[in-house]
């Protein structure tokens, strides 16, 4: 039986209309702060820890850094959900989670992350999220993506919002322990998405990295 974590009101909203969520095989328990689900996860071990950015108490930063660090709770995926603002997105990147998804909640986006996340091996799920910004025909606008592959020449990632070839970006990203990257570069690679639920996938060659 797998174990999931899921902030009360969220579960509410998600809860109107049936989903994967009601499947018998599946164990919820929810939770009104960090704190909660940090003890939760540490009595149950959860699977999947759903949790948002601006709960009170434990800062998420502070929660995600305490379930990383710890060899008995590490074995976990998290997804943080957080407004949708260059500021709250830029935070929520340095956390750790493996999906990010904003405000207001797709409610379709949002189970297909939960149901990929719970149902992928734990090497599979080890994907980074990335505060992305796009410059020229596009304008300077912030959104995420999620790494599949990096390289020292550049990395694969997906994203839902449409980018094009030869496109210049510029991108900040938390590599598991390891340090904050910085890096532009061209997109140079672009595999549209061939499922209702699949993202779009793009390759960036790096011109820079720090």
């Amino acid at each position: 039986m797998k174990k999931i974590l899921i902030p009360a009101d969220i579960k509410k909203l998600i809860k109107k209309q049936k989903s994967f969520l009601d499947r018998s095989h599946l164990k919820i328990f929810t939770m009104t702060s960090n704190e909660e689900a940090f003890n939760i996860h540490c009595a149950e071990k959860a699977n999947l820890i759903i949790t948002k950015f601006d709960m009170p108490g434990m800062s998420s930063e502070i929660f995600c850094s305490l379930i990383r660090e710890d060899r008995k709770l590490q074995d976990v995926s998290i997804i943080l959900i957080c407004n949708n603002s260059k500021a709250d997105i830029e935070r929520t990147s340095r956390c750790k989670a493996n999906a990010i998804v904003t405000m207001p909640l797709d409610r379709t986006i949002f189970l297909e992350k939960a149901h990929q996340l719970l149902n992928i091996s734990r090497r599979e799920s080890c994907r980074i999220p990335l505060s992305v910004r796009i410059s020229g025909k596009h304008k300077n606008r912030p959104f995420l993506c999620h790494l599949e592959n990096i390289s020292s020449s550049g990395i694969l990632f997906e994203t839902d919002n449409k980018l094009a070839g030869g496109d210049i970006m510029s991108c900040s990203f938390f590599l598991p322990n390891s340090k904050h990257i910085v890096a532009d570069g061209e997109i140079v690679r672009v595999d549209k998405k061939e499922g209702e639920f699949d993202a779009n996938r793009y390759g960036i060659r790096f011109s820079n990295i720090t």
